[in-house]
């Protein structure tokens, strides 16, 4: 059975084509499942398929308690988070193994369902424009329903793309069960060009076809639009670009961020940075997962919350995160050498004062103000350590996550009361941000290209003066070397925890430094009135090696295939 087919056997559709096969011979109406006929025949069925195209099935253990995942982890117990070196899950759940470098075909951890879901859901997106093209429908209706899979299908390209590099495509066609190992091309894994053209060519025809909102209609909520595509075109020619593909050039990058901007659509969210991962509607949104009280995710409050609370302290921030914030003047707190940077202000007896606001919004530390109390990291005695309530649910980085914890949420017995906070795909600041790095990179930090209205440096600056984060402005005569650290400083804490550490590194090429060093975290001892802090390991054995800049396609897959789809390298 081949790689693609594999895990459709499994899907809903499948199931709609056996059961149409066996109904004759049993003698049964399936009551579960909607026959092919009616998708076929019925707009409003198919349509409805096409909208469940958003979400996929759980494939791993611990994806999407509450509703099945939709096209990334997302609100899960481990954030993506936790397998780089922005946290880490306290209790594992198949995380340490991926930052001790020990992942393999094998042991593929929380990345194993990737592959398997992506290739189902192409599938599937191939199956609908199948049947769109040959049923009944208004030109209008029907373009933009070709527009939303089109830009589905290419979500799930993207994933693949930026996980497994080198893909196999498979254009229109929808592949059955019965060609199995016949059809090569099913294992025909297209250079990193060919798949980057492919889905970029994609993304434009879906675009085209997309309105550029949903008028406010609930029921659209979360479904694509104009922007939601050419918000992935431009992750995409971001990722094109950097060196890790090499695909693609800064000056297409810097146009398709542009392309953005230029709807005058959005704009940066003004009710505090804190407060824009719990609102489900806002100006910086671009393209969602909304969630209701019969479709909630992983109650974020009682799987994150600090052990003194009664939370499970699950994806806990690392001491390197902590420590990259810079100070409220825009300064960094230590030299690349390690040593305090004096011109900083930094205070190695009061650490977490006077840090870059976006700091407290997305990190509790000891002295943290949370739901009616200081939070005690502290020992002995304090609350939140190990030596409090739920000792094995302690923190062992000595750090808890705040960025979308909901204070309005019940954090003990949070079932059917929580989780309603919605997922941001792509939000306004990931724009200017790809912007800014594209910009600096095709002309340098102060020039503004021809045809868009700010420099590099200016669509920086707009992220740093958003309201209730007011960091001082990166001045004009930076050099592009400089200016590309002022990028990587303001991607790590604006998109904290969003699942963007990850490939960054990556791309960038700087993961065998980053992803090498140790897994700090820190012990604080209080005497009287006074705390020491001493740094930690908190996760002993991180490697990362140069095979790891892709992960491995899971065994079970090249043992479908026969041998014939080719592992990555090292693996």
């Amino acid at each position: 059975m081949n790689i693609i087919t594999k895990y459709i056997a499994l899907s809903s559709l499948t199931l709609i084509l056996l059961s149409a096969c066996d109904k004759d011979l049993l003698n049964v109406t399936p009551t579960d499942r909607i026959s092919t006929d009616a998708i076929e025949s019925d707009t409003a069925v198919l349509e409805a398929f096409i909208t469940n195209r958003y979400i996929g099935e759980r494939i791993i253990a611990n994806e999407a308690d509450g509703t099945n995942p939709g096209f990334g982890r997302g609100f899960e117990y481990a954030l993506w988070s936790s397998i780089t070196d922005e946290s880490m899950y306290t209790n594992d759940d198949n995380t340490w193994l991926i930052v001790r470098g020990q992942l393999s075909p094998e042991n593929t951890g929380i990345t194993g369902s990737l592959w398997a879901r992506s290739y189902r859901s192409i599938r599937e997106c191939n199956y609908a424009l199948d049947v769109l093209s040959r049923i009944t429908m208004s030109a209008a209706r029907k373009s933009r329903l070709q527009g939303e899979l089109q830009f589905i299908r290419a979500f799930r390209y993207h994933d693949l793309i930026r996980n497994f590099g080198r893909v196999v495509l498979l254009g229109d066609k929808v592949y059955n069960l019965q060609d199995d190992l016949t059809v090569p091309e099913l294992f025909d894994r297209k250079t990193l060009q060919e798949g980057m053209d492919y889905v970029l060519a994609q993304l434009d025809e879906a675009a085209a076809k997309l309105p550029e909102d949903n008028n406010d209609n609930s029921w659209m909520a979360g479904r694509a639009t104009k922007g939601a595509a050419l918000a992935l075109k431009s992750r995409l020619a971001l990722y094109s670009a950097s060196p890790l593909y090499n695909t693609g050039s800064w000056a297409d990058a810097v146009t398709a961020a542009w392309d953005v901007i230029a709807l005058n659509k959005y704009s940066l969210y003004t009710g505090g940075y804190g407060n824009l991962f719990i609102q489900d509607r806002n100006t910086e949104t671009i393209f969602a997962r909304y969630y209701t009280r019969n479709a909630n995710h992983v109650a974020m409050e009682i799987a994150n919350g600090p052990n003194g609370y009664g939370g499970w302290g699950g994806n806990t921030p690392y001491q390197n995160l902590v420590d990259a914030y810079q100070m409220r003047n825009g300064q960094a707190p230590f030299l690349a050498n390690g040593s305090v940077n004096a011109a900083s202000g930094y205070d190695a007896s009061n650490p977490y004062a006077n840090r870059d606001p976006r700091f407290d919004a997305t990190i509790l530390h000891n002295g943290s103000t949370y739901r009616g109390r200081a939070v005690e990291t502290f020992v002995p005695g304090g609350r939140d350590s190990q030596q409090g309530n739920d000792n094995w649910n302690t923190s062992k980085t000595g750090y808890y996550l705040r960025k979308y914890m909901n204070d309005e949420y019940p954090l003990q017995n949070p079932w059917g009361f929580a989780g309603f906070q919605p997922w941001n795909y792509f939000r306004y600041a990931e724009i200017l941000l790809n912007y800014a790095e594209a910009a600096n990179e095709a002309y340098g930090p102060d020039v503004t290209p021809a045809g868009a209205s700010m420099s590099a440096r200016e669509a920086l600056n707009m992220v740093r003066a958003r309201p209730s984060v007011d960091m001082p402005a990166v001045p004009m005569g930076r050099s592009r070397e400089d200016f590309r650290l002022d990028i990587r400083y303001e991607r790590r804490v604006e998109l904290a925890f969003e699942e963007h550490r990850f490939y960054d590194v990556r791309r960038w090429m700087i993961a065998q430094e980053t992803e090498n060093q140790p897994a700090y975290g820190i012990t604080i001892t209080k005497s009287g009135d006074n705390f020491t802090y001493t740094r930690k390991e908190a996760l002993s054995g991180r490697v990362f090696s140069q095979k790891h800049y892709w992960l491995p396609i899971p065994r079970t897959e090249i043992l479908a295939s026969g041998g014939q789809l080719e592992q990555n390298a090292g693996y």
